[in-house]
């Protein structure tokens, strides 16, 4: 299936099911007809949303492969989190689906879409004020920080850490893009908030299941030998 030969809409509906699987956006007669493989970019190319082709290396798809690790490592921290029987599951799922749609608006260059494009992948800032709710509300439950911690915790906090590394990453890949006016500025905006909220629960959750945080502790000078 050529991307010159299918509409923008369908090539969006298509993005927004291969990475994780957000369903609601893709019906099964899709999902009978498309194949995983293209073989497309076996040359070291691949396509934006818009079609145009590109090195694997640019910015653009290291920005999606980012997005993509994070969504990944905030799966794995959900599962664990299940495991737990977290309250934030549910937020976690909320946020693979916006990371999804965030996929969408970094692989449509806002200086190369049409309006209906723009429209189409469009990144609302409602959903980082939504974050700022989340961090809040968990922030109330948490005794206030007065150290420098270490990732730790037990294994739901620890991955959720991870997560958090990744997500400055994703944010810092995203910089150049949102500087040339090819991706949302609210987009930079999320991942800076959604490092905030991954550190948040990672402490709730070390919290709420009866774990100790290591704290930092600036290790002794050694008495030089004379």
């Amino acid at each position: 299936m050529s991307l010159k030969r299918i509409s923008f809409t369908t090539t969006y509906r298509l993005y927004t099911c291969v990475s994780i699987r957000c369903t609601h956006k893709f019906n099964s007669t899709d999902s009978q007809s498309f194949k995983i493989y293209t073989k497309t970019g076996d040359k070291g190319t691949s396509a934006t949303l818009l079609g145009d082709r590109r090195p694997k290396d640019d910015d653009i798809f290291n920005a999606l492969g980012n997005t993509d690790e994070l969504s990944s490592a905030i799966g794995l921290a959900k599962e664990f989190a299940e495991d737990n029987h977290h309250s934030f599951l549910n937020q976690l799922e909320e946020i693979q689906c916006a990371l999804q749609d965030i996929g969408s608006n970094i692989a449509a260059p806002r200086q190369l879409a049409t309006d209906n494009q723009l429209r189409s992948t469009e990144f609302e800032d409602s959903r980082v004020e939504l974050l700022e709710e989340w961090i809040d509300s968990h922030t109330a439950n948490l005794p206030p920080l007065k150290n420098f911690i270490l990732p730790s915790g037990g294994k739901t906090s620890s991955s959720l850490h991870i997560a958090r590394s990744i997500c400055r990453r994703a944010e810092r890949s995203i910089v150049p893009l949102v500087r040339e006016g090819n991706v949302d500025d609210t987009v930079g905006r999320y991942l800076n908030r959604l490092s905030d909220y991954l550190f948040t629960i990672a402490r709730l959750s070390a919290k709420n299941e009866g774990k100790t945080e290591t704290i930092y502790r600036r290790p002794r000078k050694r008495n030089s030998k004379t």
